[in-house]
């Protein structure tokens, strides 16, 4: 049979595809058959160890700290411990530096003085306004942060605040905002100066801006003091005497969680307005755990952070004392100029839940939170005309008793109201000076950074306000 040359190359090729498909076929079974054998040896010759136990620590923890049943909780209860430790902690030093800088340094320096004949108004200046102003800031400014910058950053090396930001994540990202603000925050609760710069872990420009603006709604340190004494005059008698001293806790605590939920409503404002834009993907590689290294977080916590911050809160104070000093003693008609002021302001004042004497000492006490108590304890003596109390015009002062304060501050016509409303106000009114100027060195803008400063004030007033009228109409039913 003849066969066309089509065809019979047809024929070759399906021959020769044949041939290599069974070659193929006993390639591979040829293979196969190489490593089953190998198999058998290893399992023969070689020993393996097995592992008595799968426990995976960093897992461990991260299931219980990651969690969304557990890993809010968590998060607040060690942060709410953080901070009952460096307010329990920070009492003892602040008094014996207090009594050190204020309680005997200044008499000797007054004593020096007029031993000198240095005339009245510059010992008054420089003694009782700048020197004064300087040592209550460090008094009251230096404990806290001693012991809150090393608990930060212990969490910090330890591998915890990752997981913070992580759980934060959401919520922030909800608002326009990045999961990374959670640490500035935080930060931010030791000092708002701290917090800005912290938000230089935010890569995106927006999301920094954002953080940087809303720090000032974290309650720093400096705000503390103010809290607790106002909550334990006006908001623990309002309860059975053993219940006294939950009820203030709790509404601090209440203060600060307010505090939390304005951060993630005036983000969410800009990032609908001012700052438009989406969340950027936030991608976080959890660190290991891994012990905290002790000598490098004291350096990292109190030279590059306390020293630094507290510095800057000095250089701002001292001019600070010196107006405080010159507007309790600079008299026209025998009235001084803060008297003209507050009672300039006091109908404005009183109509939104607070008092004239509140208003000035938030405004000559910018440079420094520390000194607020101080300046309002010494303001009040001077417009109620009460003897016996503090030492003279301009001088700040604090009583040791806080049943004293009390009748001080209701002798000078306070209520539970003003009480209320004198917290919220220390939550939400503009940025001390510190940070308002490290807020210009971050953003090296004008304009953010004074939207940053007089955004917390608007949102105050209203608050207090807002506040005032509704307990207004309770307390008049």
């Amino acid at each position: 049979m003849t066969v066309a040359p089509n065809n019979k190359n047809l024929i070759i090729a399906n021959a020769n595809k044949l041939r290599w498909e069974v070659g193929d076929y006993f390639h591979d079974s040829l293979i196969e058959s190489i490593y089953k054998e190998a198999e058998v040896i290893s399992n023969k010759v070689v020993r393996r160890e097995v592992k008595e136990s799968n426990f995976d620590f960093d897992k461990v923890i991260d299931q219980l700290v990651t969690s969304k049943w557990t890993g809010f909780p968590i998060m607040f209860l060690l942060l709410g411990f953080v901070f009952w430790l460096t307010i329990a902690g920070a009492n003892y030093p602040s008094g014996l530096i207090a009594n050190v800088l204020v309680d005997t340094l200044h008499p000797f320096l007054k004593d020096a003085a007029a031993s000198v004949n240095i005339p009245w108004y510059i010992s008054g200046v420089f003694i009782d306004g700048a020197y004064l102003a300087m040592a209550w800031v460090v008094s009251v400014m230096l404990p806290p942060m001693a012991i809150f910058f090393p608990l930060f950053t212990l969490l910090e090396d330890f591998g915890y605040l990752p997981r913070v930001a992580f759980n934060m994540d959401n919520l922030y990202r909800r608002v326009g905002a990045h999961g990374k603000q959670a640490l500035t925050m935080t930060m931010g609760f030791g000092c708002n100066a701290a917090g800005v710069i912290a938000a230089r872990i935010i890569d995106s420009p927006r999301e920094r801006l954002i953080a940087i603006i809303t720090n000032n709604f974290s309650l720093c340190n400096g705000r503390w003091p103010t809290q607790i004494l106002i909550a334990t005059i006006f908001l623990g008698n309002l309860v059975p005497p053993f219940l006294s001293g939950l009820a203030s806790a709790a509404a601090v605590v209440s203060v600060a969680l307010l505090g939390i939920f304005f951060s993630l409503i005036v983000s969410w404002f800009l990032s609908k307005t001012l700052l438009k834009g989406q969340a950027s993907a936030f991608s976080l590689e959890l660190p290991p755990y891994r012990p905290p290294r002790i000598l490098q977080t004291l350096y990292t916590s109190l030279i590059d952070r306390t020293i630094f911050v507290l510095w800057r809160a000095i250089v701002f104070a001292i001019p600070a004392g010196i107006v405080i000093w010159l507007v309790a003693n600079i008299y026209i008609e025998g009235i001084s100029l803060a008297e003209y002021f507050i009672h300039f302001v006091d109908p404005f004042a009183l109509f939104i839940g607070l008092n004239g004497v509140i208003l000035l000492a938030y405004i000559i006490a910018i440079p420094a939170n520390e000194i607020v108590v101080p300046t309002v304890l010494m303001l009040t003596v001077l417009v109620t005309g009460i003897t016996g109390v503090g030492a003279g015009s301009g001088v700040m002062f604090e009583l040791n008793n806080i049943e004293d304060v009390s009748i001080l501050l209701k002798a000078g016509g306070w209520t539970t109201l003003t009480g209320i409303n004198l917290m919220l106000f220390s939550l939400l009114h503009n940025p001390c000076s510190t940070t308002i100027f490290t807020i210009y060195k971050e953003t090296k803008s004008l304009k953010w950074t004074l939207l940053a400063t007089v955004l917390p004030i608007i949102i105050g007033i209203t608050f207090c306000f807002f506040t005032a009228q509704i307990w207004r109409i309770f307390t008049s039913v």
